[in-house]
């Protein structure tokens, strides 16, 4: 995505509780000579500041042109990832444009590549086998918290529905009260004039 220099940038990500998330990023600076964004941004480095469900800050942290950074949840729900540059530049003079990479993955676990090209291939299998147990149980703890959040869902439904059906009832007891009321006046105005 494309930012300004001084510009923050936020990015809502939805995560379930105890999971790692690991974001790589890249920053390129426009060059206003060249007509096209240079490869790296030398001087300038992002701000990276994530924020939980409940607004509590969770990371808070300078990093440099490119890097990586992450962090576990502690509660399921949106987490605010916020990126801005540390620009010197004042807002006004701080016309350059930015463009930045950023890849973000929930809860990613990594082999470890020296143990991967180990010679013992038992070894190896066990690696692989630990690494697919630990994506079965993150997968397993993704279906947990999307059940929570359609449970959550089904009871606001239920809820809103329940205030429409009662409110319905009350519009139609008001409509019949007034319309028994239209005409008891009517009928004692008829014969208070003896028309009828």
């Amino acid at each position: 995505f494309h930012s300004g220099e001084r510009e923050e940038k936020c990015i809502i990500e939805d995560v379930p509780s105890d999971t790692l998330v690991i974001a790589n990023y890249k920053v390129q600076r426009w060059d206003i000579h060249k007509q096209e964004f240079l490869e790296s941004a030398p001087g300038l480095g992002m701000f990276v500041t994530v924020t939980t469900p409940s607004a509590e800050v969770l990371l808070s942290k300078l990093y440099g042109p490119q890097g990586t950074f992450s962090f576990t949840s502690h509660l399921s729900g949106e987490h605010v990832i916020c990126l801005q540059s540390n620009s010197t530049k004042f807002v006004a003079f701080a016309g350059s444009k930015l463009r930045i990479h950023l890849d973000i993955r929930v809860g990613e676990h990594f082999l470890d590549e020296s143990v991967v090209q180990a010679k013992d291939k038992v070894n190896e299998v066990n690696v692989r086998l630990e690494h697919l147990i630990e994506q079965i149980r993150h997968v397993s703890k993704e279906q947990n918290y999307e059940r929570e959040r359609e449970e959550k869902f089904r009871k606001t439904s239920e809820a809103t529905n329940s205030n429409i059906l009662w409110w319905a009832v009350v519009q139609t007891l008001i409509l019949i009260s007034i319309g028994i009321w239209q005409i008891k006046s009517l009928r004692d105005f008829f014969i208070s004039k003896k028309l009828v």
